[in-house]
């Protein structure tokens, strides 16, 4: 609940700057069951940065992806903020406790068969672009690549026994994608 209070009061606080701010969600975290919200402020003609929040609490089936994610991106526009071209570095943590799970890409094949619970911490670089649909809406799709490294605890099972083993992890790959929709005020 701390966390949702912070980021309402950080989209407070920009809103009473006089710097362009968008309001979005990530749809394709949407589709996969993770509620999110973004805020987006233009702090200079190229440049912008944002602050995305996602959450999930989710179990179907014995299937399990618990989680929260804070993802704050520090983006270069080529032309003009809100239109086009940008490229930018993003930052991302949270927490998760998963189990049962066949991740795309061999992320992690031995969430399959245990669960695992801790933090995770990483970043990388983006690229995006971004169409203008209207004045208020527009519509943006970004691809991320970099680094995550994960500090776990491992259990058989969800519900019974003790801890197996704790591990840390370390992934490089595709960390961020996103196809999301805007409103600018």
């Amino acid at each position: 609940m701390k966390r949702i209070a912070v980021f309402v009061l950080l989209a407070i606080l920009c809103s009473t700057m006089k710097s362009q701010i968008a309001v979005k969600t990530n749809l394709l975290n949407d589709a996969l069951l993770t509620p999110n919200i973004g805020v987006e402020i233009g702090t200079a003609q190229k440049q912008s940065f944002q602050v995305f929040y996602g959450f999930n609490n989710w179990k179907i089936d014995g299937k399990m992806a618990k989680h929260w994610v804070v993802n704050p991106e520090y983006r270069y526009w080529f032309c003009h903020k809100f239109s086009g071209s940008f490229v930018g570095v993003h930052a991302l943590g949270g927490e998760f406790n998963a189990q049962k799970l066949d991740l795309p890409f061999g992320i992690w094949d031995e969430l399959k068969n245990n669960r695992y619970q801790g933090w995770y911490a990483g970043g990388g670089v983006t690229y995006g672009y971004q169409w203008v649909m209207s004045k208020h809406w527009n519509f943006e799709a970004a691809i991320g690549a970099g680094f995550i490294h994960f500090d776990y605890d491992k259990y058989g099972c969800q519900e019974c026994g003790g801890t197996v083993e704790e591990g840390k992890k370390n992934y490089w790959g595709v960390t961020k994608a996103a196809l999301s929709l805007l409103y600018i005020f």
